[in-house]
């Protein structure tokens, strides 16, 4: 099940829509106006380390906990720098 960000051309509201299915993408009404004229938006992507705490130094010190062949992320051969 798809989630998909809109925004409503009529009255500018920034919301997220719960598709049931990808095949059938039904008509996304407003919750704010209830407008159907809404624009699909580009969704940021975002991933998760495993930190709960936010975030913890990354692998410019080498503590992402990836290893690489040349002792860890702080070479840079992660590709998370």
């Amino acid at each position: 099940m798809p989630i998909f960000e809109y925004r409503c051309q009529k009255c500018n509201n920034k919301f997220d829509y719960l598709h049931k299915s990808v095949s059938n993408i039904e008509t996304v009404n407003c919750p704010e106006c209830g407008s159907e004229e809404n624009k699909k938006l580009l969704s940021s992507f975002s991933a998760s380390m495993g930190s709960t705490s936010g975030y913890s130094g990354g692998c410019a010190d080498g503590s992402c906990g990836i290893p690489a062949p040349t002792g860890g992320c702080s070479s840079g051969l992660c590709g998370l720098n």
